[in-house]
């Protein structure tokens, strides 16, 4: 009978589609796990495609491709080292699962069906997946394994039938991208678990960024009591393995092994932007990204996020000035470039400003300057980036945040123009407490300088488009703070305008917010994707009808 095993958490970052680039990394965690005594070594939900792989999937060649390949992994778990516990989509019966595969002695020795499939937020694994039945454990020598894979773990009735079926270990493959506070969120469910069941668990979970999603990994080990035996690092790959020994009552325990620091909330977001950048520009293959610089803070957050990510030498920014640009932007543009050590290029759009007036002039006879006018200017430096993205092959990195793109405080084709968004997700007042900590602090895994990465000129001037003589944004929207809340309710928390007002808004500004953030709708489905830091994105967290006669309160 085992009595003792040594059981690897191997946290992997994949590229979806890239089948053998994933096996192979599986391999390197394997041979890492071999050299250090291992018995098991468990991975994340669906690492041998990536997740999510969405409609790829349904692919029959990339089905047969991952089958192929997972079963050439298998017959290498033929040579005495350690047996592999890995996430795949799999074929059963003509149907197609989310699945655990347990790969030991040369082949696929067993496998287990995803129960439950989630069908809200950005998850929608019904429309690719079947679901399994209710699971009973995996038995691997001699140790009944009750794997669940991520959803599985989110409500009790999975976990009891583990239990009820003669479960020693509670092991759980994740697919869980990060969002603020959902740390705490995932231990907290892990524990229930344990209590529930009196269970140890190992929660193995993806690292890297897919998309909008980033995996933060965060993987840990519970006793059968809720205690932390051990924890794994944030946004880093590691292999890590844990000691476990079955006592004289038959239960199995695990030695306490490493415990890695828990980040503040700041430092959270910033490493998730980071990572989400990094991935996004990497894992598709362009050479580094292109910023307009305004002077403003969204732009040098946007290139500090950039730098390191990236390093300094892959980010280009651009400076485009205009009649109303300020020499404070100029500045403050040109200081923040240099702090970060990125190449800035200063590209006057005067001229095109004049053409398209002459251009436009008859047209537009009779009729007053409005914001048709800012918006050209806008428009003349999306034009600019793309015209210097199309020759130099970077891609346009947009700078708006989530307070502007909820209000649809952007120009179209404008400065809305990007293949990716690092701040989509992040309100305004984020933007100012990210630039404090960033120039305060340098955080683990960048590219870029310690020390400040913007002047804090930058952070404390009142944020202005310069679209006009002396304009801030405050001529158009509330103080950032009192608008930030007001979208908060209306967005991740879906209140009623009235309740808003109850909170000490003004109900004119409630109903003002209100009205921009659903006529803005049309604008945002044409947004460039960008990181998920919340449980409301704007894209498949939030899905609204751009036509909506709706009015109620």
């Amino acid at each position: 009978m085992t009595e003792s095993l040594n059981i690897a958490l191997a946290q992997i970052n994949p590229t979806v589609g890239d089948v053998d680039g994933n096996i192979d990394l599986i391999r390197k965690a394997r041979a890492k796990a071999a050299a250090d005594g291992c018995d098991l070594i468990v991975t994340g939900e669906l690492v041998v495609s990536g997740y999510p792989p969405e409609d790829l999937v349904l692919k029959p060649a990339f089905q047969d491709h991952v089958e192929a390949t997972v079963k050439a992994l298998a017959k290498e778990t033929n040579d005495g080292g350690p047996a592999l516990l890995i996430g795949a989509p799999w074929r059963q019966n003509g149907d197609l699962y989310n699945a655990a595969l347990l790969l030991d002695e040369g082949r696929v020795s067993s496998l287990m069906l995803k129960h439950v499939l989630p069908n809200y937020g950005v998850f929608d694994e019904m429309r690719v997946f079947t679901a399994g039945p209710a699971p009973g454990p995996l038995m691997f020598r001699d140790v009944a394994l009750g794997v669940m894979i991520c959803e599985d773990m989110w409500t009790p009735d999975v976990t009891e039938c583990l239990d009820e079926t003669g479960a020693d270990i509670l092991v759980v493959l994740n697919g869980s991208p990060f969002e603020v506070e959902k740390t705490d969120t995932r231990l907290n469910l892990a524990t229930a678990r344990t209590l529930e069941s009196a269970l140890p668990l190992i929660y193995v979970n993806l690292i890297g960024g897919q998309d909008e999603l980033v995996f933060d990994g965060d993987s840990f080990v519970l006793s059968a009591e809720g205690e932390v035996r051990a924890q794994l690092g944030q946004w880093e790959s590691q292999t890590v393995v844990t000691e476990w020994h079955k006592g004289p009552t038959g239960k199995w325990t695990c030695e306490k092994g490493p415990i890695a620091d828990r980040p503040g909330q700041m430092e959270a977001i910033y490493r998730t932007l980071v990572q989400g950048l990094r991935d996004y520009v990497q894992k598709s293959h362009f050479p580094g990204v292109l910023i307009g610089m305004s002077g403003g803070i969204d732009s040098a957050l946007s290139a500090a996020v950039a730098v390191d990510a990236l390093g300094p030498d892959a980010v280009h920014c651009v400076m485009m000035p205009s009649p109303y640009t300020s020499n404070d932007s100029l500045e403050d543009a040109a200081a923040a470039c240099g702090m970060l050590g990125a190449r800035l290029d200063s590209i006057g759009i005067g001229p095109a400003m004049k053409a398209f007036e002459e251009m436009l002039s008859g047209t537009f006879e009779g009729t007053e300057t409005d914001t048709t006018e800012e918006n050209i200017q806008a428009r003349s430096r999306g034009i600019t980036l793309m015209a210097i993205s199309n020759k130099l092959g970077y891609m346009v990195l947009s700078t708006g945040n989530k307070s502007e793109m909820s209000v649809g405080y952007a120009t179209l084709y404008g400065d809305m123009c990007g293949g990716y968004s690092v701040l989509k997700d992040v309100y305004k007042t984020t933007v100012f407490e990210l630039s404090r900590w960033r120039n305060e602090n340098k955080p683990g895994g960048v590219l870029g300088p310690a020390g400040p990465v913007m002047p804090m000129r930058i952070i404390t001037k009142p944020p202005s488009a310069e679209l006009k003589p002396d304009q801030t944004d405050q001529d158009t929207l509330p103080d950032y703070a009192e608008l930030d809340d007001i979208l908060h309710c209306l967005i991740e928390q879906e209140m009623s305008r009235h309740d808003i007002a109850a909170r000490g808004h003004d109900m004119a500004i409630v109903q003002k917010i209100w009205r921009m953030l659903d006529r803005a709708e049309y604008k945002r489905r044409q947004a460039p994707p960008g990181v998920k830091i919340s449980d409301r994105a704007f894209g498949r967290d939030r899905r609204y009808p751009i036509t909506n006669a709706f009015t109620g309160q």
